[in-house]
């Protein structure tokens, strides 16, 4: 069955220490669950702010230079991800509805090679 990257992203203005509530954490447990029972869940994990990032850059010269801080600064950043496996972009992009409803967020659905 193919596989889907459902990818939670959130302005860089916002605080993460603030940002969830007890009702979006209630809502994103019932979304976790409802995946597990759904059997479509293969992983889910949430991110540490972009301030614990660490870039890895190979040089010209063949060095490697490791740097604080994402690899790209945007206005947005990815705040978590599940991978889904989903009969088809159809089945992933209605999880990805409820991904970012229940995360109150801007959700990317991406399928993997």
């Amino acid at each position: 069955m193919p596989k889907y990257l459902v990818a939670i992203y959130r302005p860089n203005d916002i605080d993460p220490a603030r940002l969830v509530d007890e009702s979006m954490s209630r809502d994103i447990d019932a979304l976790n669950d409802e995946m597990k029972a759904a059997g479509i869940r293969v992983f889910v994990g949430g991110l540490r702010p972009t301030v614990s990032a660490k870039s890895v850059r190979t040089q010209i010269n063949g060095e490697v230079l490791i740097t604080d801080g994402p690899y790209f600064v945007t206005p947005e950043y990815m705040d978590g991800f599940w991978v889904l496996e989903a009969t088809d972009l159809d089945e992933a992009l209605n999880w990805g509805r409820k991904a970012a409803i229940a995360c109150r967020a801007s959700v990317e659905v991406r399928p993997f090679h």
